[in-house]
C-alpha cells in the first residue's frame, strides 16, 4: 500500500508536462500514472494546479550561525519552501565566523539540524586563510568550494587571487569537488570604484563601477584556471549573456563548467536599481534592458546551466546610507524565484513571452542543480526519486505584499508591490507537506544532503 496519492495534477516532467497521478511511498515516488489504481492510506487533490519539482535553490545565504539577525536558517527555509523550494545550498559566508574548516562546518550542520524546515547542503570557502582545510572540509561533505575574486565585503572571507584560485582548483579537482566562483576583477572594480565613490555618488556611479567586461575579464580568468587545473567550474551570479557565451564556447573546448543566473537579473535592469534604490543593489550590479534581452536568450537557449536566488539579506539599517557604495549589497528574494521566472520569462497570459516553457523552468531551478553537483533523488518528479513537490495554481496572478513573505525582512525585497503570477498552494518534502496556506508545519525537518 501506498502513503499517499497525490491525484490529478498537471506534472512537470523532463519530457512535457502530463496528467499523471504520483504515488509516493517512505518519502519517495514509487509510480506515475495516468491514473492509478493502487490503494493509499492517503489521497490528496491536485486538481487545477501544476506540480513541480521542489526547487532545488543552491545559492543562498542564511547567514547562521553568528548572522541569524540578518536572515536565519529558520526564516530562510521557511521562505523557500513558500516559494516552491525544498532544497538549499547555503554559501559559506555571511556566517560569522565563515565556513572554512571541519570546526565551523559542524556549527553550521548543529544550527541547520535544529533550525532548517527544508533539506540542505553546505558550501565550503576557498580563500586565502584555509587552503589547507580544503581536504577536510571535503570529508565533511561540503557541496563544493565558493571563491570571490573580487572583495565580499567580509573581512573573514577575503577575495582569492590567481595564485590561491589556482591552487584551490588544483586541491578541488583532486578532491573531486567544485569550485563556484564570484567572477568580477578585482583590479578594474577597484580601479573604478576610487574614482566614483565620492561625495554625492549616484546609483548611476556604482553601475558604471562594476561593468560587464570586469564579469567578462573575470571569467575569462577562471575559465584558463580551470582547464589547467581539471577543476569543475562554475559561475554563479551570471549578469549577461556575453559572459554566458564565453562558458558555453569553454564547454564546446572541453572544459568542465556551469554558469548560473539569478531571477533578479532576469527581472530587474540598472533603471530599476536608480529607481527603487538600495534594495536592489548586487554585485555585479543589475543590467541596460539590451544586455538583459541577450541573458534571456542564455537562459531559454541553454547555455545558462542552473538559476538560483542569491537570497543575500540583511536588517533596513545596512540599506540607508546616502552613498551608494556603502549600502550593504544583496537582494532578498528566495521566496519569489519561481513566481518572477513564470511572469518575467513564460507564455503564460500577463506574461513578457521570453519563451520559458515550464520543462526548462523545472531543468533550470531543480533538475540540473541537482545532476551538476551529484544531489541523488532531488530535482525531478521520477520513481525513485524524494517526493519533493511544489503544488502551484498557474493561474493565480496578485501583487506581492511585504505580510506575504517569511523571510526575516519581508520589507527590503524588491518584488514587494509587482504583480506576479503563479501562487504556490503547498510544498511538500519527501512526501510530507511542509507548507500551505502560507503556514510552516512546525514539525518540517530538513536533512543534510551530501553530494554523491
Amino acid at each position: 500500500m501506498l502513503d499517499l496519492i497525490v491525484r490529478g495534477g498537471q506534472v512537470v516532467t523532463p519530457t512535457g508536462v502530463l496528467p499523471l497521478d504520483i504515488g509516493i511511498e517512505g518519502g519517495v515516488v514509487r509510480a506515475l500514472e495516468p491514473e492509478l489504481l493502487e490503494a493509499a492510506r492517503a489521497e490528496h487533490s491536485a486538481g487545477g494546479l501544476h506540480v513541480l519539482p521542489g526547487l532545488v535553490d543552491l545559492h543562498v545565504h542564511f547567514n547562521e550561525p553568528g548572522r541569524g539577525d540578518w536572515e536565519g536558517l529558520h526564516s530562510g527555509s521557511s521562505a523557500l519552501l513558500a516559494g516552491g523550494g525544498t532544497t538549499f545550498g547555503d554559501m559559506p559566508l555571511n556566517s560569522d565566523p565563515p565556513l572554512l574548516g571541519a570546526a565551523t562546518f559542524a556549527a553550521k550542520l548543529e544550527a541547520a539540524r535544529a533550525h532548517s524546515h527544508a533539506d540542505f547542503a553546505l558550501w565550503g570557502g576557498l580563500t586565502p586563510l584555509n587552503l589547507e582545510r580544503l581536504p577536510e572540509l571535503a570529508a565533511c561533505g561540503v557541496l563544493g568550494f565558493k571563491a570571490f575574486m573580487s572583495g565580499s565585503g567580509i573581512a573573514e572571507f577575503p577575495a582569492s587571487d590567481e595564485a590561491t584560485l589556482h591552487e584551490g582548483m588544483r586541491q578541488a579537482a583532486a578532491l573531486g569537488l567544485p569550485v563556484a566562483v564570484h567572477a568580477e576583477s578585482e583590479a578594474l572594480t577597484a580601479q573604478l570604484s576610487a574614482g566614483l565613490d565620492r561625495p554625492g555618488a549616484s546609483w548611476r556611479d556604482y553601475l558604471n563601477s562594476r561593468p560587464v567586461r570586469a564579469e567578462l575579464e573575470a571569467i575569462a580568468l577562471a575559465l584558463t584556471l580551470a582547464r589547467e587545473t581539471g577543476c569543475r567550474l562554475h559561475v554563479v551570479h551570471v549578469s549577461s549573456g556575453e559572459g554566458a557565451a564565453l562558458i558555453a564556447q569553454a564547454r564546446t573546448d572541453g572544459v568542465d563548467v556551469s554558469a548560473e543566473t539569478c531571477p533578479h537579473y532576469l527581472s530587474f535592469t540598472g533603471a530599476d536599481l536608480e529607481r527603487l534604490g538600495s534594495m536592489l543593489k548586487c554585485a555585479p550590479p543589475l543590467r541596460s534592458q539590451d544586455v538583459q534581452n541577450q541573458l534571456w536568450a542564455a537562459v531559454v537557449g541553454g547555455s545558462i546551466h542552473t538559476i538560483g536566488s542569491d537570497h543575500s539579506p540583511c536588517p533596513p539599517g545596512l540599506k540607508t546610507s546616502a552613498n551608494p557604495f556603502e549600502v550593504w549589497g544583496g537582494i532578498a528574494g528566495v521566496q519569489s524565484s519561481l513566481s518572477a521566472l513564470l511572469t518575467h520569462g513564460t507564455d503564460l497570459a500577463g506574461g513578457r513571452g521570453h519563451g520559458l516553457t515550464l520543462p526548462r523552468l523545472a531543468e533550470l531551478t531543480a533538475q540540473a542543480p541537482a545532476r551538476r553537483f551529484g544531489l541523488a533523488g532531488k530535482g525531478e518528479i521520477a520513481v525513485g526519486f524524494d517526493a519533493d513537490l511544489a503544488l502551484v495554481d498557474l493561474g493565480a496572478q496578485a501583487v506581492l505584499k511585504a505580510g506575504d513573505l517569511l523571510n526575516r525582512w519581508p520589507e527590503t525585497s524588491p518584488y514587494v508591490g509587482q504583480a506576479l503570477r503563479g501562487r504556490v498552494v503547498s510544498t511538500w518534502l519527501r512526501g510530507v507537506r511542509a507548507y500551505a496556506g502560507g503556514q510552516i508545519d512546525p514539525a518540517a525537518r530538513g536533512r543534510l544532503i551530501r553530494p554523491a
